[in-house]
């Protein structure tokens, strides 16, 4: 049973979304799939983002088709994805030395639990590099990145437990097809919007779910 798996078909956790074929299943938050939406939105808060950092970790197997899916919707948005690779805090400095170096202007944090374990120290360093973030976790945000854009955690911890209800009953995995976010929420954080000196458009604050002021 997993709960939060970001991408199970790929990770090879399960045949397919809708058979499990299998003694696994669970709740989806299909990561690599939003990527794209992500991108667009952060050009939409953004738009003189040109070059745009890629926070990934080579040891969580989901990043890689994360990568792919930046990689084949940057063009039409006219970004240039730049890749850089941290697998603990400890890589954090030379991460944003990197991005420095890349001369980016925007940073695209794939969600991983190293990242959000430490995400103080990173967007610490975001907002000193002037960095506008986005990611998935909406807990980003309130602690002082510009926006995410993903599912509702709460929620899917509530569906994972009906799952364990299910199969406590009786239910097989197999038979369970695993069940994805449906509830995708857009948080912006004002604040840090202006101390970056950004102005986001009324259009994209009236689709946010959540403002921070």
């Amino acid at each position: 049973m997993f709960t939060i798996a970001a991408d199970p078909v790929g990770n090879g956790l399960v045949s397919s979304l809708a058979r499990p074929g299998g003694n696994v299943t669970g709740c989806s938050i299909l990561l690599p799939d939003i990527s794209a939406k992500r991108l667009q939105l952060l050009t939409e808060a953004v738009p003189a983002v040109s070059r745009v950092a890629v926070l990934w970790n080579p040891g969580t197997p989901y990043h890689k088709t994360l990568l792919k899916e930046v990689e084949v919707a940057a063009p039409s948005l006219r970004l240039q994805p730049v890749p850089i690779a941290a697998q603990d805090p400890g890589e954090f400095e030379g991460a944003f030395a990197a991005m420095a170096k890349a001369h980016v202007n925007a940073l695209f944090i794939a969600d991983d639990p190293v990242f959000a374990i430490s995400r103080t120290l990173l967007l610490r360093l975001a907002a000193k590099n002037r960095l506008p973030t986005a990611s998935s976790n909406r807990d980003d945000i309130t602690a002082g990145g510009l926006m995410s854009y993903g599912p509702r955690w709460s929620e899917r911890f509530r569906t994972a437990a009906t799952y364990v209800d299910k199969i406590l009953r009786g239910a097989k995995p197999a038979d369970l097809p695993v069940d994805q976010a449906v509830k995708l929420e857009l948080v912006i954080n004002l604040n840090t919007a202006k101390a970056l000196g950004l102005t986001i458009a009324p259009s994209l604050l009236l689709r946010a779910d959540q403002v921070i002021e």
